[in-house]
């Protein structure tokens, strides 16, 4: 009588889960990489969670106007000394305005890349990931 073939084994490989997953990572290292992942995600959401409240003050015209940026980029506020608004001079205005939230903006990329950099470990991610 003639042999029926045999069925490969799930996976392909032996030594691989049944399903082809969770196999080539040696002594079991997959739980502690996952746990290690898991625990990464907590971190950054703590820290995501942080820069929301944390401040930056972005300022122009040698402090005569600020922007309170968030550490998400959200402007919190907006200050101007009376002596800054001139009605003659609108466009000057404007143009602090601008100096101001472009340097508010940079300060929350700054401490968002700092606070973010200690959990990632100095992974390189990709922009805006974060």
């Amino acid at each position: 009588m003639a042999k029926k073939p045999q069925k490969p084994q799930r996976g392909g490989m032996p030594g691989r889960m049944p399903g082809g997953m969770g196999g080539g990572i040696p002594g079991g290292m997959g739980g502690n990489l996952m746990a290690q992942v898991r625990k990464m995600q907590e971190d950054m959401e703590k820290a995501q969670a942080a820069l929301a409240e944390e401040e930056v003050i972005g300022t122009a015209g040698g402090g005569m106007v600020e922007v309170v940026m968030d550490g998400h980029q959200g402007v919190r506020a907006v200050r101007l000394k009376p002596e800054v608004v001139d009605p003659e001079d609108v466009e000057m205005l404007q143009d602090l305005l601008l100096a101001a939230i472009n340097d508010a903006s940079e300060k929350a990329k700054a401490l968002a890349e700092e606070r973010m950099g200690g959990v990632t470990g100095g992974l390189d991610l990709p922009p805006g990931l974060f």
